[in-house]
């Protein structure tokens, strides 16, 4: 039994310890925040937080989650007004919205490493985040914009 922490709820998983933790927070727990994109862990579009650090759910298994605090972009705040949630909205970020809840989850762990990132930190941490819509100059503004709230 693979006993862990969901956004802050108790969980335990019985099923195959190499099914990856994506289908288990989709399919077993409905939050479909995460999006499969790759499969791979290239794009990003399943970052969740483990243990507080960004991490690709399609290509963790669940025997890693063992013991292990999740939160997915629907953990990260209950009322969506983390500052790079707000952040995201104020610079009108979205354009298809498939790979931002991974953007997002990236984001927030990289101020939470590096409160006041410069352009080649943002880019660097950001790298494995595939946006098809190419939206990436306004993520960039909408982290530095976060990262100045967080500071006030």
């Amino acid at each position: 039994m693979i006993r862990l922490k969901v956004n802050g709820t108790a969980r335990e998983y019985t099923g195959d310890p190499e099914m990856p933790l994506l289908w288990y927070l989709r399919d077993t727990l409905q939050l479909t925040g995460s999006k499969f994109g790759c499969g791979e862990g290239l794009c990003g579009a399943c970052t969740v937080h483990l243990n507080g650090e960004a991490q690709r759910s399609c290509s963790t298994p669940m025997k890693n989650a063992q013991g292990k605090s999740i939160t997915t972009i629907e953990g990260l705040s209950a009322n969506g007004d983390h500052a790079v949630q707000k952040a995201w909205t104020a610079a009108n970020v979205p354009q298809c919205g498939y790979c931002q809840s991974g953007q997002i989850m990236q984001a927030a762990a990289l101020l939470k490493t590096t409160p006041h990132p410069t352009d080649a930190e943002i880019d660097s941490f950001m790298q494995g985040n595939i946006c098809r819509c190419g939206t990436y100059q306004r993520i960039r503004q909408a982290i530095k914009d976060a990262a100045e709230e967080v500071k006030a």
